[in-house]
């Protein structure tokens, strides 16, 4: 599959991300947005990385521009940075896809492109970007994560987690040096484990059992309060609680938005409908996608530039649009996916309380999600299989068995079915990686892994017959 340019910018095999092919997008970047004159780059810990890092710095400079190197950085990291100084930022990570492949995501001075600024990068593409000019300087930013600590214990405080064992499962994220100064900046004990010098794909959204159980086991070996990590490049949050049991970021999502008082959230179509339930919410959905989120909650604040409006996606990610306050101080808008935000003020919220984090989240309404991915199908067969069961009523019916008949169907990112028991069954090609994404919800966990499994076997057997 070549690189694709899309909702999460530039991703593909290592082996075609070539210098020109990554030198092209930087220049059409630069052409088809504003930049202040000046771009942040970052990098994750990819072996990768450094290699394609070093081209966009070079293709920055090439076009007369300030290059400012903040080496290996979290992307939420990194858009704070260059957001705080009015500048444009390039991130060089492949995010929770494997190490074979790597990618480029873009920010503006106000956070994440939006779907306009994607369409002006592929017409610049087409027609050619940035040309070449003097070369511009060159400036290190050893104190970029360090900033983003800053906003953490400033915001919530030297004794927000004070007396807890925070366990943080390092891995290759970007962020493990991160997450445990902001814990410890807390007032926790970080517990470290499981650190990688190879890096590992961690999809927050689709645990593997392997790391499931491992995170059962480390809660109980180092009696921990909870298990914290992230991603690749740390813009999905990874939670677990006591017993080492995962905490969804559509779970996570609705305890932050709580805590600092929101009051609309947009978030996509495939997030836990539990936040529908929740009084003084309004709810707004959209397709899956920061794009789209960011979109949603830029259309709220045109409607109120003063809106409490908080995004959030299924994967946890967590995007703020208004200016809040923590128990401890002010936190700024950021409106780029983070990690850290619903890793800490749920933390932070069940410390308050006196409450363990299973036991906060179970005063949410009960609902329960699971999600998994059908890996190394082509999109175009994803595609199809879905498409034959949005205009077929009894190809679906043969397909979807949850034991309940169909309520009714929504087409806004895939094809999502609600059944008349509740359940709902949801399908979606990925936009950025040869993969199909299969999510589930019901009234209870176990309902919610059963209905994933059952339909990921069927998924698979489906596509294994149109391949």
């Amino acid at each position: 599959m070549p690189p694709i340019f899309g909702t999460s910018g530039l991703r593909g095999l290592v082996t075609e991300l070539t210098d020109d092919l990554v030198h092209a997008h930087i220049r059409a970047f630069l052409a088809a947005c504003p930049h202040g004159g000046t771009v942040h780059v970052g990098r994750d810990l990819r072996d990768s990385s450094p290699r394609i890092a070093a081209t966009v710095i070079d293709a920055i400079r090439g076009a007369g521009l300030a290059a400012v190197d903040c080496g290996a950085v979290p992307t939420p990291a990194l858009a704070l940075s260059a957001m705080a100084r009015g500048h444009a930022a390039v991130m060089v990570t492949g995010s929770h896809i494997p190490a074979d492949r790597n990618g480029l995501k873009f920010y503006l001075s106000g956070g994440e492109i939006a779907k306009s600024d994607e369409t002006a990068i592929l017409d610049a593409l087409r027609t050619g970007g940035a040309p070449d000019a003097a070369q511009g300087s060159l400036e290190q930013d050893p104190d970029c994560a360090a900033r983003y600590v800053a906003r953490y214990v400033d915001g919530f405080g030297a004794e927000a987690l004070s007396g807890l064992r925070i366990g943080v499962y390092e891995h290759s994220s970007v962020a493990r040096d991160t997450l445990g100064e902001i814990v410890e900046g807390l007032g926790a004990e970080a517990v470290r484990l499981a650190r990688s010098d190879s890096f590992i794909p961690v999809d927050t959204e689709a645990v593997d059992p392997d790391t499931r159980a491992a995170l059962a086991g480390w809660a109980d070996e180092h009696a921990l309060d909870a298990i914290i990590s992230t991603d690749g490049d740390a813009d999905r949050p990874m939670v677990a609680d006591a017993q080492g049991a995962m905490i969804p970021g559509d779970v996570l999502g609705p305890l932050t938005a709580r805590l600092l008082g929101a009051r609309i959230v947009v978030t996509p179509v495939s997030s836990n409908t539990l936040i529908d339930r929740v009084d003084g919410i309004e709810v707004r959905r959209t397709r899956i996608g920061s794009p789209f989120v960011i979109a949603g909650m830029e259309a709220a604040l045109a409607e109120n530039a003063s809106a409490a409006v908080v995004g959030y996606e299924a994967n946890g990610g967590f995007l703020l649009g208004f200016a809040a306050r923590g128990p401890n101080g002010a936190l700024a808008p950021l409106m780029t996916r983070d990690a850290v935000l619903p890793i800490v003020a749920p933390l932070a919220a069940a410390r308050a309380e006196g409450r363990g984090l299973a036991q906060l989240a179970a005063r949410l309404p009960p609902r329960f999600t699971a999600a998994d991915r059908l890996q190394e199908v082509p999109s175009e067969r994803s595609m199809a299989l879905i498409e034959t069961l949005r205009r077929n009523p009894d190809a679906r019916a043969a397909f979807f068995d949850t034991g309940s008949a169909e309520a009714g169907i929504d087409e806004t990112d895939g094809l999502r079915v609600t059944f008349a028991n509740g359940e709902i069954v949801h399908l979606r090609p990925s936009g950025n990686a040869p993969e199909c994404r299969l999510y589930t919800e019901a009234d209870s966990p176990d309902r919610a892994q059963a209905l994933l499994a059952h339909h990921l076997d069927r998924l698979a057997a489906r596509l294994r017959e149109a391949g």
